[in-house]
């Protein structure tokens, strides 16, 4: 089993509106990152914890618990040319970009980015690292245990 944090931005799934969908499930649609495709394409499977992170927004942090549901298929977005995240490069036969489906396990308190800062257990958690942009990191099995107890 391998541990995730993969970024949301609220104003477009938040930790509420994954509870509040269907089977509390979401396709993670609109990675446009090479490396955090292939951590979905390549490396999650079934049942590998995810950290639920709010970003881009007032307060950043964990925000939930939830599961990779699905192994990875091809993101129904790129082909939409109505969509922001349409890729006219890529085609149904040739997929460039690819999403895993989400499922919530539990909303948790928000353990925040700065509260995150304070703990030397987490000095090498890759969110709190210079420069990293990434919307999908992998969590060392000791940050992921120590986080839980946090939450």
């Amino acid at each position: 089993m391998r541990y995730w944090l993969m970024k949301s931005e609220p104003s477009d799934v938040s930790i509420d509106d994954l509870a509040a969908l269907p089977n509390q499930t979401v396709d993670w649609y609109g990675v446009r990152n090479y490396q955090a495709r292939n951590f979905m394409r390549d490396q999650m499977q079934l049942g590998d914890g995810v950290f639920f992170y709010h970003s881009n927004c007032a307060e950043p942090g964990i925000a939930g618990l939830a599961e990779v549901s699905s192994l990875a298929y091809p993101d129904r977005t790129q082909f939409d040319a109505e969509h922001r995240h349409f890729d006219p490069k890529s085609t149904p036969e040739n997929p460039r970009w690819m999403n895993v489906d989400v499922k919530l396990v539990r909303k948790t308190r928000l353990l925040s980015l700065s509260e995150l800062r304070t703990y030397p257990e987490l000095v090498h958690l890759r969110i709190l690292q210079r420069g990293n942009r990434l919307s999908i990191t992998p969590v060392d099995p000791r940050e992921w245990e120590f986080i839980l107890k946090l939450l």
